[in-house]
């Protein structure tokens, strides 16, 4: 059926469209073009189908082209296009709200909607400086990040980010932001299956600010559960709660950045449920729509939101949104994706197959150039020594290569990183990692 679909033309001209994250001239100079997308797969403008190894960039949890969420979106069009939610609100975005309050863990039941994970962040940034500023603590204003972490490109998330490529160019950023120091040490965790044994007490280098900064002045501190963009950084057993427990005692919150690790990735619903840690927030978007439209949204506990609605005067209570909060296209694409996750048991279908996942990744083991591999979930990294005086060209070439062998993966650094829709097949995750070991064996 996918092979029947008319596809467009190359464009004829690729100059006005500067691309985010992509070296533009090498790009143009030998384009990458998708055209269509449906179920496992995307297919170039002549037709040649391509297994999606990445879930699109982590997002498309539910697979590419869902009837039942394109109906949804068609449907939440024709009924009304926008609706404000200033002062103002509709039906879809409420009920979305109280679905995403039902699946969250703990009591993470009041949800501010976005548009994307970046702004997801710097609103869970805001959030933070202003819980203490309600509760007359206005002297915790520092916000803490760690090494190596990635929470969009806004200017909060950039600056509590830890990535250095993404923070060089613009200048000292947002003032007030410190960073503990990253959670992966491959001379003690290399070649881990899961959760590292050792790392744990990474977590007391947040002790180590506090001593420096004094709980007085810190607002909160946001990491990934999984670091993702980074290169799948897997958290050692014990780091997140002891990171919770140092929290509490110095009244400072605690934020999950979950925009890739939420809906699915890691077989339950969010990170924090499948850790059993919860924190006072947690940041989404990415499979909260699977992707078709944009939105993302802050999940927030009953003690972060009910202290705004008891500190502050009458009148708004948090003066912050976007037009698009709740935008009701966005609204009726969630309501409609979180509606396939239940039915088709896709949360569970990604933990019945974590294990399938975990040995075809560990077939790598002892591959050409391949230096580390980690994985939990349905998420894998597949670390390659760097190129000598060139690092990232081979996992860029590696890349390249498998793209033309008809499977796409996601490079990071010299890191594959790899999350494929949780409507993966066994005989998906065979093919995947297949193209990736016969590949790296013609990379030199």
């Amino acid at each position: 059926m996918m092979d029947e679909l008319n596809y467009p033309e190359l464009p004829n001209d690729l100059e006005s469209f500067w691309m985010p994250f992509t070296s533009n001239k090498e790009y143009k100079s030998s384009p990458r073009l998708l055209a269509r997308a449906r179920d496992m797969h995307y297919m170039t403008p002549g037709g040649r189908k391509i297994l999606d190894g990445t879930a699109g960039l982590w997002c498309c949890n539910a697979g590419h082209g869902r009837t039942r969420i394109i109906e949804a979106i068609k449907a939440q069009a024709d009924r009304m296009d926008f609706a404000p939610t200033f002062q103002l609100g509709h039906p879809a975005a409420f009920e979305l709200a109280n679905r995403l309050a039902d699946l969250a863990p703990g009591d993470l039941n009041h949800v501010f909607f976005t548009n994307s994970g970046s702004e997801s962040a710097d609103t869970a940034l805001k959030i933070a400086l202003a819980y203490h500023n309600v509760r007359g603590k206005g002297s915790k204003v520092r916000l803490i990040g760690r090494e190596r972490g990635y929470h969009g490109v806004n200017f909060g998330g950039t600056s509590v980010g830890g990535i250095v490529k993404n923070r060089q160019f613009y200048g000292g950023l947002i003032s007030g932001v410190d960073h503990i120091r990253h959670t992966h040490d491959r001379e003690h965790q290399a070649w881990t299956k899961g959760q590292p044994e050792w790392g744990a007490h990474l977590a007391d280098d947040l002790e180590r600010l506090v001593a420096l900064h004094d709980s007085s002045t810190i607002a909160a501190v946001i990491v990934e559960p999984v670091a993702g963009s980074t290169g799948v950084l897997v958290p050692p057993k014990g780091y997140l709660k002891r990171l919770r427990e140092i929290c509490d005692r110095h009244d400072i919150l605690l934020i999950f950045d979950e925009v890739i690790t939420g809906f699915g990735r890691l077989g339950a619903s969010f990170a924090s449920e499948y850790f059993d840690v919860i924190p006072d927030m947690v940041t989404t978007a990415k499979g909260l729509t699977n992707a078709t439209v944009p939105m993302g949204a802050v999940l927030c506990s009953r003690k972060v939101h009910d202290a705004f609605m008891a500190g502050s005067s009458a009148g708004i209570e948090l003066f912050h949104g976007y037009t698009y909060s709740g935008h009701p296209l966005a609204a009726a694409a969630g309501i409609a994706t979180l509606d396939l996750y239940r039915e088709e048991g896709l949360f569970e279908r990604a933990r019945d197959l974590a294990g399938y996942w975990q040995d075809a990744l560990w077939s790598l083991e002892g591959g050409h150039h391949v230096i580390d591999l980690r994985n939990i979930g349905i998420m894998a990294g597949i670390e390659l020594e760097p190129r000598p005086g060139q690092p990232t060209a081979r996992a860029t070439e590696t890349f390249h290569k498998c793209f033309d062998d008809g499977v796409l993966i996601r490079v990071t650094g010299d890191t594959i990183a790899l999350s494929p829709p949780l409507i993966a097949e066994r005989s998906h995750v065979d093919q995947i990692f297949e193209t990736i070991g016969s590949t790296l064996k013609t990379v030199a």
